[in-house]
């Protein structure tokens, strides 16, 4: 479990870098970080720079926290995040949700790229996260309980907050954005799933599948944020299509999406 006095100091050192308190957390995941560029006024800050921070060697991360205004709103974005199967611990991987809400933040926008295994979903659409299915196995709250950060049995029937899930797909709507809804798995990567294990996730439940957001979800419901996730489908999953998977198709997808994602994004912040 994170420890206060670390927070902290991470927190600290941030705000010794500019005035600005966020009411709004971003983390953008694989070909996402763009959005970070949108940002007025903004001071960044690369993830070595700031204590206890790591950083990520995934293609598409910027390793950056970007603190700006947006639809005039403060925001403090992640431009990119770090994964489990880097080899870093879940603590590691959740810290930044703590400085995030540390910070000031009460509101959390967890993006990512991931595969669509709804096989009625396309890539380079969006899919609104409704819930989640945790597919590896640890939590990033195993561990003593440190109750400065909240409770030892945290309620998680709500992580995805349908408020915020009600005005993103209102602005979709009115902008004939084509936004998905459905079921997230996390799985720990790096490989790919296999087809039959794309099969099994699917008899499960789950409608995309990919390697973050469920431990920085889980945080951040820990902590007592409220949580907007949003997936950008960026590829079929495993066995769909009769081609391999790649992290450059993930990216190359990614990129064409940016504008939809951008603009979602920014009017959702808008109407917060």
């Amino acid at each position: 479990m994170h420890k206060t006095n670390e927070i902290i100091e991470a927190k600290n050192f941030i705000i010794s870098k500019t005035g600005i308190i966020p009411e709004i957390g971003i983390i953008l995941g694989s070909g996402l970080g763009s959005l970070a560029d949108e940002l007025e006024d903004a001071v960044a800050i690369p993830y070595e720079n700031i204590p206890f921070f790591s950083k990520s060697d995934a293609v598409g991360h910027a390793n950056e926290l970007v603190i700006g205004k947006l639809e005039g709103k403060s925001i403090v974005a992640m431009k990119g995040r770090y994964h489990y199967y880097e080899g870093y611990n879940l603590d590691e991987v959740t810290f930044p949700v703590r400085v995030i809400k540390a910070l000031g933040a009460e509101k959390l926008i967890i993006t990512n790229s991931c595969g669509a295994v709804n096989k009625d979903f396309n890539p380079g659409e969006l899919m609104l996260i409704t819930d989640h299915i945790n597919l590896v196995g640890t939590n990033p709250l195993i561990g003593k309980n440190n109750p400065d950060l909240g409770t030892r049995f945290p309620d998680v029937s709500k992580v995805y907050s349908q408020e915020l899930r009600n005005i993103a797909l209102n602005i979709a709507e009115e902008n004939n954005i084509t936004l998905q809804e459905g079921v997230y798995g996390w799985w720990s990567g790096p490989v790919y799933e296999t087809p039959a294990e794309i099969r099994m996730i699917r008899t499960l439940g789950c409608d995309a599948i990919g390697m973050s957001t469920v431990p920085e979800a889980t945080v951040a419901i820990h902590a007592g944020l409220e949580v907007l996730g949003i997936s950008c489908l960026t590829n079929m999953a495993c066995g769909i299509l009769d081609q391999p998977l790649s992290h450059d198709e993930v990216i190359e997808v990614a990129g064409k999406s940016r504008n939809t994602f951008i603009l979602l994004v920014k009017k959702v912040i808008n109407n917060m």
